[in-house]
């Protein structure tokens, strides 16, 4: 795997939420499961790859609007 940066030092991370996932966007927030579709993984994981040098998660990116849970 490939940063856009160039890099290849790409790290691994994951770890188990259960149902304490949270997030804040734009003035509002979200509490629960990890939302699929952010680039961070879903339900009790959160799991992304990420690069070493220039910090930038490894998915889809931009992100829609419609994809960021309801609050």
């Amino acid at each position: 795997m490939t940063c856009v940066c160039g890099s290849t030092r790409i790290a691994r991370a994951v770890g188990k939420t259960n149902d304490m996932f949270f997030i804040e966007y734009n003035e509002k927030t979200y509490e629960g499961y990890v939302p699929d579709g952010i680039g961070i993984g879903s339900g009790d994981y959160i799991r992304f790859h990420y690069c070493l040098d220039c910090g930038r998660i490894q998915s889809q990116f931009p992100i829609p609007d419609d994809k960021i849970p309801s609050i």
